[in-house]
């Protein structure tokens, strides 16, 4: 219902609400419009019938709520005021009626429709006793925030700051959901900055929480981090939708409360804060239950190599930084790039640019030199194998010594990106090792 009063697009799923057994009614409406199949979910409760290219879902009026130190909700069969009572928010409790004596009519119980028009969200009872029955509705709610544009109510989110610590009886699986489509929002800085200002954040993403604040000493105060790295990640939502570049913008900083030291004299500093932030994800994907297959090789590589555009910049763009940085980036140099011109959160119009223009000059010598070298998909150009066969070794030492002075030697230019190249230098480096073959 209520995406159809926002005219957001053509919903193709429709919910049934009875009170009684949403299973029975789903069978007889499925028999009587020929649907087939039903899809039980006895567990839930709940039917599931597909008719051409619509979805619709039965389920019976009930009651749900979390028990204090549990993780799972207790559900009772309930009447229809039940059934709305324990909606989220007002906006999510309206619904139209489907019996034939008021067929069409719409039940709004706590003025939703109004909320709606106000861009408004608040709970339809008391909202600390709506999110302490169930902790996940205070994501929800800041989800829909972001989602929608629409505002939480005051009570809201006093209600949030006071209630923020029953988000731990929530399984991350069911936080890392509402995550994932906050991060999937045109603008997910209004949800992290929601989730920041009510203590929600802490519970699941400590490590960028602690980016926020912001320290002085000798009169001199550093970036505050968290407002910044959420400016970052709407940089980059605005340029792609994909999922894990923005996380890769979310946890690109989250070295430096670890790394940040004052230094009399120069300041604050937060040397290889991109290396130790690396390192912290394996911990973050775990605790999220997030697969450490792809994903997570995908936002390390992006971490680490955060601030690699900008040294390159720094370094005038030389051929042989620019061939490291093929390399070390690979397929995913283009969206490194986006992350690092994403990072440019600066007001100064003129500084701004002036970054930009470097990041420009930088994308022109990387295309020369993958032009030149064809180093994005970077293959030694000896194996092991061969350099064993070259030199009649055994596997040993000498033959990862050989391919890495080979390959260091082709990213500094000295030779060509080819076999006989490499083949070449490598009896060079065998010769002074005092190899021979």
């Amino acid at each position: 219902m209520r995406d159809k009063f926002l005219q957001r697009g053509q919903a193709k799923d429709i919910d049934v609400v009875t009170v009684g057994n949403g299973i029975a009614l789903a069978e007889k409406v499925a028999a009587a419009i020929g649907a087939g199949k039903v899809q039980v979910f006895r567990n839930f409760g709940t039917a599931q019938v597909k008719y051409g290219a619509w979805e619709l879902e039965f389920v019976g009026a009930r009651k749900e709520s979390y028990r204090h130190d549990s993780r799972k909700p207790v559900v009772e069969d309930g009447s229809l005021a039940d059934d709305q009572n324990r909606r989220d928010f007002t906006i999510n409790a309206l619904a139209l009626c489907l019996n034939e004596a008021h067929y069409g009519a719409l039940l709004d119980p706590f003025g939703g429709l109004h909320d709606l028009n106000a861009g408004l969200l608040q709970t339809p009872l008391a909202p600390a006793a709506t999110f302490s029955d169930d902790p996940l509705r205070m994501l929800r709610g800041i989800r829909f925030a972001a989602q929608l544009g629409f505002q939480l109510s005051e009570e809201c989110l006093v209600a949030m700051k006071e209630q923020h610590e029953r988000l731990e009886i929530i399984s991350k699986e069911r936080i890392s959901e509402e995550l994932h489509k906050i991060m999937r929002c045109g603008k997910p800085s209004g949800g992290l900055v929601l989730l920041q200002e009510t203590g929600l954040l802490p519970h699941f993403l400590p490590e960028v929480s602690a980016l926020g604040g912001v320290e002085e000493k000798q009169g001199q105060r550093h970036k505050e981090n968290f407002y910044h790295t959420a400016q970052v990640v709407d940089n980059v939502a605005a340029r792609s939708e994909a999922l894990w570049l923005r996380y890769a913008a979310l946890f690109h900083d989250i070295g430096k409360p670890v790394t940040k030291k004052f230094v009399r004299g120069t300041g604050w500093t937060f040397h290889h804060h991109e290396y130790v932030g690396a390192k912290m994800l394996k911990r973050i994907f775990k605790r999220l239950r997030w697969p450490l297959g792809e994903p997570y090789r995908y936002v390390k590589k992006m971490v680490q190599l955060s601030s690699r555009p900008q040294a390159v910049a720094d370094e005038q763009a030389t051929e042989s930084a620019a061939r490291r940085l093929l390399f070390e980036a690979g397929e995913d140099i283009d969206d490194l790039m986006i992350l690092a011109e994403s990072d440019i959160t600066t007001a100064n119009a003129r500084k701004k640019q002036g970054f930009l223009d470097n990041f420009q000059w930088v994308r022109k010598r990387l295309a020369e030199v993958e032009e030149k070298d064809h180093l994005r998909n970077f293959q030694p150009p000896l194996t092991g194998q061969e350099v064993m066969a070259l030199f009649d070794l055994k596997p040993g030492p000498a033959i990862g010594e050989i391919k890495n002075a080979v390959k260091d030697a082709i990213l500094e230019g000295e030779i060509e990106n080819d076999k006989e190249a490499a083949k070449a230098y490598a009896q060079k480096i065998a010769r002074e090792k005092g190899i021979t073959s």
